[in-house]
C-alpha cells in the first residue's frame, strides 16, 4: 500500500482500526493480564482487501505490543501466519 495509512487504536474497545472510503477494517485483542494480548480477530471488508491493510493493522497491534512490553497470543490465523512470515514472536503457551 503507498500511501500512510492513519490507523487508530481504541484503547478501550481493545482495537486498532482504519476508516476508508466509508469502509471499516479493524483488528480486535483482549488484555488478558499479566503483559499478555490476545489477538482475536482481523477483519477488512471486501472493497479494501488486497490493499495491505491487514499487515498494516497488524504491525502496528505488534508495535503496540512489544512496545508496552506485553507478550502475543495470535489467536487469529492471519496474525498467526504474519508473525511467522515475519519472524515475530509469540507467548509460549
Amino acid at each position: 500500500m503507498s500511501e500512510a495509512l492513519s490507523i487508530h487504536h481504541d484503547q478501550t474497545g481493545h482495537q486498532f482500526e482504519i476508516n476508508i472510503d466509508g469502509h471499516r477494517a479493524y483488528l480486535t485483542y483482549m488484555d488478558l493480564g499479566k503483559q499478555t494480548l490476545d489477538i482475536y480477530r482481523t477483519f477488512v471488508p471486501n472493497a479494501l482487501r488486497g490493499r495491505g491493510i491487514a499487515a498494516a493493522l497488524t504491525e502496528v497491534a505488534l508495535d503496540y505490543a512489544e512496545s508496552m512490553g506485553y507478550t502475543v497470543i495470535p489467536s487469529c490465523s492471519y496474525v498467526e501466519r504474519y508473525m511467522e512470515r515475519n519472524q515475530r514472536q509469540a507467548a509460549k503457551i
